[in-house]
């Protein structure tokens, strides 16, 4: 997730009390909440208690004196700085006080009240699943009741996620992110005031191997043959004629299973699509449509006077990657603090291992290159998590006499750290191994040998690197 705090703004105090200056957080380049500083003193003071000192960032300092403009813009830079440090940190970001933190501040900013609603979730095909919660129920609450109204059982709750999606004039869903534990879904959507705004029930893992798990029961089976059969008629999923027939007569036959089988071996199996965007590889400028699967990104593009191509471009050769924003200045070049802040321009920038001694950025300009950071991050955890002889089977929150169990004080489940950097001064990177194979420009059409799910299993070996390793 990407924290930042734009801007700020003055506020009158309750009941014609004195003005005050009030941060908005930002998640995405959305507002998440408005908090004041003396909130954010708090948070910190409740993690110094629980963490100590040694392990938080800095946090700027109570002034005597009201801020002068220039004042409040260096504590807002400083502020901004602080939270996105807390969120990256391991151990800091995935503590119940700041997520717990930051879901009270979004239902106090949005001004929701606590009560039951009934909340639509799609699922990829586009069936509705209508589920009874609480306005304050957080992501885990309203996944586990998703989960209990399909019938799914717990153990199988960890393989899916909620994403947030924005549903095209074509019906398609453009992925705005995945749900995280510091929101509240109810609000998340509806503070967007937009019926384009949905929330989507999705696979979350990326190895296909996995797929056995979830076949095993009845209602996996049934989410996972939904996602599949949508992915292919999104085109999504490569398909030649051929296979489209074979899949047409298991379609007809019912044969689930079979016809999972079939689709695992086809080009972008369980990748996740991304709006068409702008690359510098292999020439500036250069449009392109990303997806992301299979411990790998993938960008297809036309060259002139070419066919379609396929650029892949393998997680473990990425030696670190950034996200990086910048906020075009208004005509007359110059920006005060807070104030006249255009659209902000998102780009992921990778360092890629070409070959043995060659190294190269590859730079997407996309306003979805936080998502697709955070696809790069879930792909490097699947990756480890294999590699230590783990699983990614999740038990999450038991119900207790049917009903859900909804307490501040339940310990948050783990999401993937922070990778995002507001400016390319201030980078913060992950760096992987680079054992495998170098980035492959292809034809579309003819069938691939590297299709399978198999290349990535069993032999990547992750830790983090030097220059001096590569």
């Amino acid at each position: 997730m990407h924290f930042s705090i734009p801007e700020t703004e003055s506020r009158s105090g309750d009941s014609g009390g004195s003005a005050y200056v009030a941060y908005n957080i930002h998640v995405n380049g959305v507002l998440h909440c408005r908090v004041r500083y003396s909130q954010l003193l708090g948070l910190h003071e409740q993690l110094r208690k629980e963490y100590g000192a040694n392990v938080l960032p800095a946090f700027p300092p109570k002034k005597l004196f009201s801020l002068t403009p220039a004042e409040v813009e260096q504590r807002r830079e400083q502020l901004e700085k602080y939270m996105q440090a807390v969120r990256q940190d391991p151990l800091l970001g995935s503590s119940e006080t700041f997520n717990s933190f930051l879901r009270r501040a979004q239902q106090e900013t949005q001004q929701v009240p606590t009560e039951e609603v009934s909340l639509e979730v799609l699922l990829s095909n586009g069936q509705k699943v209508l589920v009874n919660v609480l306005t304050s129920d957080q992501t885990e609450d309203v996944l586990e009741a998703v989960a209990a109204k399909l019938d799914l059982p717990d153990d199988l709750i960890g393989y899916f996620s909620l994403f947030l999606v924005r549903e095209k004039e074509d019906g398609a869903f453009s992925f705005v992110r995945k749900l995280q534990e510091f929101e509240l879904p109810y609000v998340s959507v509806a503070s967007l005031r937009s019926q384009e705004y949905k929330i989507v029930l999705r696979k979350s893992y990326w190895d296909s191997a996995y797929d056995d798990d979830v076949m095993e029961n009845r209602v996996g089976l049934n989410l996972l043959y939904a996602q599949t059969v949508s992915d292919i008629e999104r085109g999504w999923i490569l398909v030649t004629k051929e296979q489209h027939r074979q899949l047409k007569s298991l379609q007809e036959k019912v044969s689930k299973k079979e016809f999972l089988r079939l689709a695992q071996t086809l080009r972008h199996y369980g990748y996740l699509r991304f709006d068409a965007c702008v690359a510098d590889f292999p020439e500036k400028d250069c449009p392109v449509v990303v997806s992301a699967g299979n411990s790998e990104l993938s960008l297809q593009l036309r060259l002139p006077g070419q066919q379609l191509r396929e650029g892949s471009f393998r997680v473990t050769r990425m030696r670190c990657w950034r996200v990086t924003s910048s906020v075009p200045l208004p005509s007359g070049g110059t920006s005060s603090p807070g104030r006249g802040r255009g659209e902000v321009r998102l780009e992921l920038a990778f360092e890629y291992l070409m070959s043995k001694d060659r190294l190269q950025w590859v730079t997407i300009t996309s306003p979805q290159a936080i998502m697709m950071s955070i696809c790069l991050q879930s792909m490097v955890d699947e990756l480890m998590v294999k590699k230590s002889g783990g699983s990614i089977r999740k038990m999450l929150r038991r119900r207790v006499g049917g009903t859900l169990r909804r307490s501040d004080s339940q310990q948050a489940v783990k999401s993937p750290p922070l990778l995002e950097s507001p400016d390319a001064s201030r980078e913060s990177m992950v760096k992987l191994s680079s054992k495998l194979s170098a980035v492959s420009l292809r034809g579309i059409g003819a069938p691939s040998t590297d299709a399978s799910a198999s290349d990535v299993h069993g032999n990547f070996a992750f830790e983090g690197i030097g220059d001096e390793d590569l």
